[in-house]
């Protein structure tokens, strides 16, 4: 997700009647969902990768003044509390009896949690147990440690992986020490990788590399994969809400874009538990899932639409859909398989994002080169056409794109087996106009960029809907290729919901369903109650 850009403030708060009259629907279907919804908790990572650098610190304090209790086990096996008005995390070295060797198989490396999700299901269905990992910012795919847990059987994996055509790598290195988290109370020092906060007012302030954040419910902090640890913010799904949809949809939105929003982050979050399995916790707090700023700067628009739609999702089927969504589409919405791969979703199509026919996909595909250009050609008449996203131009030069490959293939630990990037040309488009390959050619050969690879192997594309003109140098006559431009719009994605059309479409006076109906076809509002299989087996 990528948020909004907040490039205006809409003047029209007004509710219209069918909006009020929606209104009424949503608060008789809110009392149905109360029950689940307000039971419902989810564990949040605000703070990834505590302890990857020596000097990471966290302080905690009780949102409101009151005190901390801490929970911890004791040497003696038995849980120790302590009440304190400020817990300062600090690390400190501390060396290895003996050393210690941490090595995984990664099969594959992603920019996005849906290719690497879908590439797993891959692997299993080869028969191979994996797991989904997201070490930095780039996700990954490794070889199940619990499976392959020898050096001999990692190793055998590899080989056996190599003779059928697959690239697999060896990621390990041998520690003598650790960095472990601690505290001081009373004169001494505590030093525990995991232990439970929770605080007398029911909220905890959160400060760590000059970001202060407040969060309702409890905290802890967990080892993660990597090495490091993970603060999880255990907290009930409604609060959780409250520090998401102000910061996704804006301060200034509309009312009915704002419940729009509130319905699909609630989706999305309930969707999307399964993403951090690996390190014990269901979400993060950045745009790698939803934007989560806890209980600062919440919005009274927001907190009334959340609590309007309390407990309802968008369902298809009688399961929460992919509620995929982004700042901007550039004119029409992305189907699922235009960026990520996997099975389409029904209810994510290409859609002119426009509120009357300006453009028929049908009759003028804009697969087709001359189709797109003078698509994108047309400025005026969509529900973005406001925002300075919908339309974009950025020049870069070949230098510049070789230090980004570059700097693409050592995210994704490929070797880098060429000097310069000499030519770019988009071979594939779909009919909704996103570009689905990409080949650069170096001085060592071609390669192939899919889809949602693109905006991370180049700069400056914040999209896949964008086509390319060559720069020349001309001298004497002769022309030299110095680099491209890219003429684009949209930011992010493009599936799903836009966020800024969403803005135009209330201002129209659509209600969040008739928003969620045109973004998301055929799909249903229920309350979790009535999905309650979904989460079948869930702690």
């Amino acid at each position: 997700m990528f948020g909004v850009l907040f490039a205006r403030v809409s003047s029209d708060l007004r509710t219209p009647p069918l909006h009020q009259l929606l209104l009424a629907t949503l608060g008789w279907l809110g009392t149905l969902a109360t029950s689940v919804a307000a039971e419902f908790t989810i564990d949040v990572g605000v703070v990834q990768r505590f302890g990857e650098q020596a000097g990471d610190r966290l302080v905690l304090e009780d949102g409101s003044g009151g005190t901390l209790t801490l929970t911890f086990e004791a040497g003696d096996g038995t849980t120790q509390t302590q009440q304190l008005d400020e817990l300062t995390l600090e690390l400190r070295i501390q060396s290895l009896m003996e050393p210690l060797l941490e090595e995984r198989v990664v099969l594959s490396s992603h920019r996005s949690f849906e290719n690497a999700e879908h590439t797993a299901q891959d692997w299993r269905d080869l028969g191979i147990e994996v797991e989904v990992a997201q070490p930095s910012d780039v996700w990954q795919v490794w070889a199940a440690r619990d499976v392959y847990q020898t050096p001999l059987l990692r190793r055998l994996l590899i080989e056996t992986l190599e003779r059928q055509g697959f690239a697999a790598t060896l990621s390990n290195q041998i520690r003598d020490r650790r960095y472990q988290a601690g505290w001081e109370a009373d004169g001494f020092r505590y030093n525990r990788d995991t232990f439970t906060v929770t605080a007398s007012s029911g909220t905890i302030r959160v400060a760590t590399d000059g970001v202060q954040r407040t969060y309702g419910g409890q905290m802890q902090l967990q080892p993660n994969a990597y090495g490091s640890y993970t603060l999880v913010n255990t907290v009930p799904l409604e609060t959780y809400l409250r520090g998401v949809v102000p910061h996704e949809i804006g301060p200034t939105a509309p009312y009915a874009a704002v419940e729009a929003q509130a319905i699909i982050a609630r989706t999305y979050a309930v969707r999307n538990l399964h993403r951090f399995a690996i390190d014990d916790y269901e979400l993060c707090a950045d745009t790698h899932c939803q934007v989560y700023w806890g209980l600062d700067n919440t919005v009274a628009t927001a907190d009334r639409a959340i609590a309007a739609t309390s407990g309802l999702v968008l369902t298809y089927d009688n399961e929460p859909i992919d509620a995929l969504y982004s700042s901007t589409t550039g004119g029409v919405t992305a189907p699922f398989q235009d960026v990520w791969l996997g099975e389409s979703r029904p209810y994510l199509v290409a859609r002119v994002d426009a509120p009357t026919s300006i453009w028929d996909l049908a009759a003028k595909p804009l697969d087709n080169e001359a189709n797109f250009r003078e698509f994108m050609e047309l400025k005026q008449g969509f529900n973005e056409s406001d925002w300075n996203t919908f339309r974009w131009r950025e020049s870069t030069t070949l230098k510049e794109m070789t230090e980004f490959l570059k700097r693409y293939y050592r995210r994704n630990n490929r070797p880098i087996d060429f000097s310069e990037v000499r030519e770019i040309d988009i071979v594939e488009r779909s009919p909704a106009g996103r570009v689905l390959k990409m080949t650069i050619t170096t001085d060592t050969g071609i390669i192939e960029i899919p889809n949602d690879e693109i905006r991370n192997a180049f700069y400056p594309p914040i999209s896949t809907f964008f086509y390319i003109e060559p720069i020349y140098d001309v001298q004497n006559g002769d022309r030299t290729l110095e680099g491209y431009t890219f003429i684009g719009g949209g930011f992010g994605h493009g599936v799903g919901l836009s966020q800024t059309g969403s803005y135009n479409l209330a201002n129209l006076g659509q209600s969040s369903r008739d928003i969620l109906e045109f973004y998301y076809r055929g799909t249903q509002l229920q309350p979790l109650d009535e999905i309650s299989q979904f989460f079948a087996g869930r702690d």
